[in-house]
């Protein structure tokens, strides 16, 4: 049975137009493209966000919360982070009248097709070494490609896949619980055949013999290999750095560890003035602790987002208590077991009852022997992620050609592994794709939601639009006369423009946008 409504008029929507409607009790994104009426689901299988408050690219939908991208013709997915499609409903229009059949019992996302295991039809092994973004999105995308072969994904963890950008955020102040953070169930895995194995710490690779050795337990042959093992959080060697209660965060333990230290009323020092730091500082803030945040920079993320935008973070936390001791370094923490108190290089002592370090990671990547790393310890690859042959690399740990430059660049983001596992599996399933898609990662401080698109090491100047102080504003960063990223507050819609433009090459130029404002949906639509 379908409930079939009369949703609009004809009349409602232009050409590249799209809007919410509701059916029964169905919110629908409606969308007229090249004079035809489409209708899909109208939240994004993510976290909720409005796709029909979205971007319009052709017959794409953009996400403006996380920017997952969705085929408007199908509902497929077409971009991460959301790992499921979104249902696509019937349209027909009678008379002035545009009418949307939607099935009784509908539900707001759809599981893609995925094939199934089928040793007589396919019997390689194909081996995920990682069960994080790169991991999982590898795994499902190899199914959804029709492998009828073997997938493993290996993890050291005792936890199937989560959803790890939430530990630093809701998970840790309580606002997201345990059960919400699983990316997929038990049952998810048995049903689509992707054997996950738990606790298994990788030792060694050998390439030359296609095995890959764990410290517990038996080797484990591959045809075709992906290395996804992330990254490690660095811990300094300083005096004390061993004490209890002196953390770092990259797993779900490390996020426990550190709420349940985490009482209200103790003092906390967060090391490191970068995005986990900076969450985690906001985080235990929210749970009533004092926290000071130490870090050598003049402000926060100067050197990922530039001084003006560091100084608008620095002022947001500063109104909700914390303290920043910028140009500061940390000399020592003391304590008996546990800690008492961090003593900076000037020697000024801070009470510190935890202590939690956020200066970035390395590469997990010592267990591999047959592969010439890069100097920061990253796997080198090429514009297919490939390593050498039937060797895949993805995710925090892979060293890639930026498709706009050819200079290889390393990004530790969340959604980037997940596109990266994405690309990885095409290709180990025989499709040859190339790595073209724009990064782009968001963070969430103090209920302040930023966002960024593409990439920027270094950079000649900034152009901004809006006003910076008041968190309504779109930087651009120019770079040999050219945009290579772009940041805002609240100005979702047109940070998902702005990564569509930089896909297709269509970015306004550096002279343009120094003449004032341009609205980067509408030249999307040109």
């Amino acid at each position: 049975m379908k409930i079939e409504q009369a949703a609009a008029k004809v009349t409602d929507l232009k050409d590249g137009e799209m809007k919410e409607v509701t059916v029964g009790e169905t919110k629908v994104l409606l969308a007229r493209v090249n004079g035809k009426f489409h209708a899909v689901a109208g939240l994004c299988t993510h976290y909720g966000g409005p796709l029909p408050e979205g971007v319009l690219s052709g017959h794409k939908i953009i996400c403006p919360w996380h920017q997952a991208q969705f085929s408007l013709l199908t509902g497929d997915l077409e971009e991460p982070p959301a790992l499921d499609a979104v249902p696509r409903f019937d349209v027909r229009i009678e008379g002035d009248n545009v009418v949307v059949a939607v099935p009784e019992g509908t539900t707001a996302k759809r599981t893609p097709s995925m094939a199934r295991h089928d040793p007589r039809a396919d019997g390689r092994t194909f081996v995920i070494l990682g069960t994080g973004a790169a991991g999982n999105a590898a795994a499902e995308t190899l199914r959804q490609d029709g492998f009828q072969g073997r997938v493993v994904m290996v993890s050291q963890e005792n936890r199937l896949p989560y959803d790890r950008p939430a530990l630093s955020k809701g998970y840790m102040h309580g606002a997201t619980s345990a059960d919400a953070l699983p990316l997929r169930s038990e049952e998810f895995y048995n049903n689509h055949d992707i054997e996950v194995l738990l606790g298994q710490r990788v030792i060694d690779v050998s390439i030359s013999a296609r095995r890959v050795g764990f410290e517990n337990g038996p080797s484990l042959k591959y045809d075709a290999l992906l290395l996804a093992t992330g990254g490690t959080p660095r811990r300094p060697q300083l005096p004390g750095a061993n004490l209890e209660n002196v953390l770092t965060l990259r797993s779900f333990d490390d996020a426990s560890r550190i709420a349940g230290a985490a009482k209200p009323g103790l003092h906390a020092v967060v090391m490191g003035a970068s995005f986990i730091g900076m969450e985690i500082a906001s985080s235990l803030t929210r749970l009533g602790l004092s926290v000071t945040v130490v870090a050598p920079e003049n402000v926060p993320f100067e050197r990922t987002l530039g001084e003006q935008i560091g100084a608008m973070w620095q002022q947001v936390h500063e109104k909700r208590g914390v303290t920043f001791l910028l140009g500061s370094t940390v000399a020592r923490i003391e304590g008996s077991h546990k800690v008492k108190s961090v003593v900076l290089g000037d020697g000024k002592q801070l009470k510190a009852d935890l202590v939690v370090i956020g200066i970035g990671v390395r590469p997990a990547t010592e267990y591999l022997r047959d592969v010439k790393l890069s100097p920061d310890g990253s796997v080198p690859v090429d514009g297919f992620l490939r390593v050498r042959e039937d060797v895949y690399a993805a995710g925090d740990i892979a060293s890639f050609p930026d498709w706009r430059s050819g200079q290889p660049i390393r990004i530790e983001h969340w959604r980037l592994a997940e596109q990266h596992g994405r690309i990885a599996a095409h290709n180990m399933a025989g499709r040859k794709v190339q790595f073209t898609s724009v990064p782009f990662f968001w963070t969430e401080q103090f209920e302040v939601y930023f966002q960024y698109v593409g990439h920027a090491t270094t950079w000649d100047d900034v152009i901004f639009h809006g006003d910076v102080s008041k968190r309504k504003f779109v930087a651009f960063y120019v770079k040999d006369n050219k945009i290579v990223g772009t940041a805002g507050c609240n100005r979702d819609v047109q940070i998902a423009a702005a990564g569509e433009l930089m896909r297709i090459n269509r970015l306004p130029t550096p002279e343009e946008l120094r003449g004032g404002p341009i609205d980067l949906v509408e030249r999307l639509k040109r």
